[in-house]
């Protein structure tokens, strides 16, 4: 594991510390023992679990917790709510008897809730047909498999996010939660991944991400001074707390009907994944709002996107604001010029 990666791990920590996950353990026997080791790096960073299964006995739950040292309480039933939470104020993890109650029955939604679950965890012995990747509650329709709604009605209920995994996966659990992208299947009610403002805050975190870019002469060098002078040109893509992309579009006196669309960058790690192309409408839309006709970008290495994803064609640089045509030629640069008509 490199130290990016550590870093990345350690974000999660202060998100999870406190928070009440209910984990459904329907794994195969096994994947047991790795399921268990999982709960307790869980527990160690301060996450209150409760947990049950529809295929294991308590007992063989409670064996299990023991083995690797996982620090539990058992509760005869999900309605002693009481004694479940005063486990998890003590640092247990509560073992529950899930076996009268599926995992997204009206009753155990009622259970988890009322634990004010910050997520539910349901580990099957396989990942089924579901979707990878995060899907919002208010996006799931009828025509869609039967587990998807229902995941969604729990959202609908209270409960922020829904996790569907593969419980035979090595380490899936830990995979899911200690990163953006996931392995499994999520499905939300909050703000999972929005593009939102950049907030004065959030530069320290943009200079590292574009630092590579900046240094490859594929996007233009902006300082601290710079952003923050302009916050209100930026926008940045937020996946689950954390900055992955970004867009600005600036705006030159004495073109009020024209903008650039600038610093338009994606991390390394969530490449491939279509959010070039959401920032880039994002940043067109804002452009509509503003009554502006115009839009242009300087590139050349992304040539390609501008023309065959965005529908850009090339201009002259005589086509766009003086000022900005007299800062391509000071450059040095070799960018090349697209634009559309909004």
């Amino acid at each position: 594991m490199s130290w990016g990666d550590v870093r990345g791990l350690l974000q999660y920590v202060p998100q999870f510390s406190g928070k009440v996950f209910v984990v459904v353990i329907n794994t195969p026997v096994s994947a047991l023992a790795e399921t268990m080791l999982d709960l307790v790096a869980l527990q160690d960073i301060g996450v209150k679990l409760v947990l049950g299964s529809h295929v294991h006995s308590k007992d063989d739950l409670l064996d299990r917790a023991a083995e690797v040292e996982l620090n539990v309480e058992e509760i005869p039933s999900l309605i002693s709510v009481d004694l479940t939470l005063t486990a998890l104020a003590r640092g247990q993890a509560v073992v529950a008897d899930f076996s009268n109650e599926e995992a997204f029955s009206e009753g155990f939604t009622t259970f988890a809730t009322s634990l004010s679950a910050a997520k539910l965890v349901l580990l099957n012995a396989d990942g089924g047909e579901l979707p990878r990747g995060a899907v919002r509650a208010a996006d799931v329709t009828d025509e869609q498999l039967e587990m998807l709604r229902s995941a969604a009605d729990v959202c609908h209920a209270g409960i922020p996010r829904v996790h569907i995994l593969d419980g035979s996966m090595p380490a899936v659990l830990l995979s899911e939660l200690f990163s953006n992208e996931g392995v499994g299947t999520m499905v939300y009610a909050d703000s999972y991944r929005v593009i939102r403002p950049l907030r004065e805050e959030d530069i320290v975190e943009l200079l590292g991400m574009i630092g590579r870019s900046v240094r490859n002469s594929r996007l233009v060098p902006r300082s601290y001074g710079d952003i923050e002078k302009n916050l209100a040109d930026y926008s940045v893509m937020d996946i689950d707390g954390n900055v992955v992309g970004s867009v600005a579009l600036h705006r030159y006196e004495g073109y009020e009907d024209t903008a650039e669309l600038a610093c338009l960058y994606v991390k390394q790690s969530h490449e491939n994944l279509g959010y070039g192309i959401e920032l880039a409408r994002h940043a067109e839309a804002r452009a509509r709002k503003l009554g502006l006709t115009t839009i242009f970008a300087l590139t050349n290495r992304a040539a390609g996107f501008f023309q065959k994803q965005m529908g850009y064609e090339e201009l002259s640089p005589d086509d766009i604001p003086p000022i900005r045509r007299d800062q391509l030629i000071a450059s040095g640069r070799d960018s090349r010029v697209f634009g559309r008509r909004l």
